[in-house]
């Protein structure tokens, strides 16, 4: 992958330095210097919507992924599919990046443009190498995750973040029904410590099963 980079100078610091001790290049990431344990750390403590939701803790990016890993798999169902594992991995780690450079809010990623869409781009290829996934990702995979990214967005907004069902509808999209139950534990914010913890439980979970053939 080719990307356009602003040049460094003698006292630039471009990289940052994780509780795992790993120091990780913001110009050339190298997936040697990515550990899950920094990720799942990183996402638990990043709140989605700029925290402007209810509950008495922020709704995290971790406990977002969760919950669009959740909504991938029941939407491939819902075709009369199964996703293979390496793809319900990427839905998880689809933010991922997001523990090295938080969670901007789309309008303000809007405002940056491109410079920022190519550091987010840099860091979610060596994330991907670093956990055997492709570094740039087929199209079926980007469009699966879009979709169950904006299912989530939809329940995030009207659950938590006070949109309106019509102006959620017009921003992200038809909602994909969850039951009362999932709703009730996937949308209700979690502590730091819990996503955290049950990022890093779904992430085992997944990349533990054997490989059953190629993605659909």
């Amino acid at each position: 992958m080719t990307f356009r980079t602003a040049p460094r100078t003698a006292s630039a610091r471009v990289w940052q330095r994780m509780l795992s001790g790993r120091r990780l290049d913001l110009i050339d990431p190298s997936p040697l210097d990515i550990e899950i344990e920094d990720i799942a750390h990183g996402l638990a403590r990043v709140a989605r919507w700029n925290g402007q939701t209810g509950g008495p803790h922020a709704f995290s990016v971790a406990q977002h992924s969760v919950l669009v890993e959740l909504i991938a798999q029941r939407q491939a169902r819902a075709r009369g599919a199964e996703l293979d594992r390496r793809w319900r991995l990427a839905t998880l780690l689809h933010d991922a990046p997001e523990y090295v450079v938080g969670d901007m809010i789309s309008p303000f990623k809007a405002v940056l443009g491109g410079d920022y869409k190519t550091v987010e781009a840099r860091l979610l290829a060596a994330v991907s190498l670093r956990f055997g996934l492709p570094a740039t990702w087929p199209a079926p995979l980007v469009r699966l995750v879009k979709a169950a990214d904006r299912a989530s967005a939809f329940l995030e907004a009207t659950r938590l973040a006070g949109f309106e069902i019509g102006e959620a509808r017009r921003l992200f999209g038809q909602p994909f029904p969850l039951d009362a139950a999932t709703e009730r534990d996937l949308l209700a914010p979690w502590s730091a410590d819990e996503a955290k913890t049950r990022f890093l439980e779904r992430f085992a979970a997944i990349a533990g099963e054997d490989t059953a053939g190629p993605p659909p």
